[in-house]
């Protein structure tokens, strides 16, 4: 887990983040602290965090410490990043079934940065999901579990 970004260790200031955040997107990353693929990932956040400041806030959620918002966002696999904007969560067309969440690790910086530039234009235009514009090839691919049922 990255030393540079702020954590959210319960339901109450998650809460008081997603309704405080404003003009902003908002990323919830969730994970756990000793997860490679979670390290990978908070490197790449708190790389970036500086040269988005003005477009996003970053902020890290231990999956154990609030397993209501895990339950919530269906958080099967970690890390799975989830984007706010001004109270309202967003949704990026990832090519994949789930919309609600970015699963996995990001394979460069820049697709991280693109994403959220993505996301703030798109907010600021109001919509509530977008395109994402990450190439296809740097997606992680996984099967949700309740495909077909």
């Amino acid at each position: 887990m990255s030393l540079f970004l702020p954590k959210l260790s319960c339901k109450k200031d998650i809460d008081t983040v997603i309704k405080t955040v404003a003009e902003k997107v908002l990323v919830l990353r969730f994970g756990r602290d000793d997860d490679v693929i979670c390290m990978q990932l908070d490197e790449i956040l708190s790389k970036t965090s500086h040269d988005l400041s003005n477009m996003a806030a970053i902020y890290i959620v231990d999956v154990d410490k609030a397993p209501i918002y895990s339950r919530y966002f269906d958080i099967s696999f970690i890390p799975s990043t989830v984007f706010f904007f001004n109270g309202q969560h967003m949704k990026v067309d990832y090519g994949s079934p789930d919309h609600t969440k970015f699963v996995g690790s990001f394979k460069t910086k820049q697709d991280f940065m693109d994403l959220i530039e993505v996301i703030y234009r798109g907010a600021m235009r109001g919509k509530l999901i977008v395109q994402s514009p990450i190439d296809p090839r740097n997606i992680p691919k996984y099967n949700l579990l309740y495909h077909g049922i």
